[in-house]
């Protein structure tokens, strides 16, 4: 039985499926909710870290590529908090408690610690479908979370037909 469920979320569309799909599930259940977002530089949209390689040749440009790089993380990560407590608020409005936390970290230790630590029966995750040399480079956080939590693992697809727009526009165009 289920009574406790992290929900890994991004700011992406996938993370807004995930929500939906731990949403219905606690619905059925009557479970908890833990929305997590985790920072990460990693994360589509996060704000790039300045290049300090010219400090030498440029003074004071390091210091306002720095300031100008702490404004850029700041405002992505009061777009997270944003983010969690909008999904939150919906889920305490359909009836199901819920909580949030945004942690710093690499996705899929943090995602496994917090499971732990919270003792979290379900964690749902979503999956952008990489797989080849992009997965071995970048990463399979789900993966990761998959092969490394103590408790079940409940993974939401990118639907094919967002995954690769440019072949489904290929494949009408060739149809016509």
């Amino acid at each position: 039985m289920l009574k406790k469920i992290l929900v890994a979320l991004d700011r992406s569309e996938m993370g807004q499926q995930v929500f939906e799909q731990a949403l219905a599930l606690a619905k059925l259940t009557q479970a908890d909710l833990l929305l997590l977002h985790v920072l990460s530089p990693e994360e589509e949209g996060s704000p790039y870290l300045p290049m300090l390689s010219n400090v030498d040749y440029y003074p004071g440009f390091s210091g306002r590529s720095f300031e100008l790089y702490q404004k850029q993380w700041d405002s992505f990560k009061d777009e997270g908090v944003k983010m969690l407590q909008s999904l939150s608020a919906q889920a305490n409005t359909a009836g199901i408690s819920t909580e949030f936390t945004q942690m710093l970290g690499n996705p899929g230790r943090t995602i496994c610690k917090l499971a732990a630590n919270w003792d979290a029966d379900l964690v749902v995750i979503g999956r952008r479908g990489r797989s080849g040399l992009a997965e071995l480079f970048l990463g399979s956080v789900s993966n990761y979370v998959m092969h490394h939590v103590s408790c079940s693992v409940y993974i939401v697809h990118y639907p094919m037909s967002l995954q690769n727009p440019e072949k489904v526009v290929e494949t009408t165009s060739l149809a016509k």
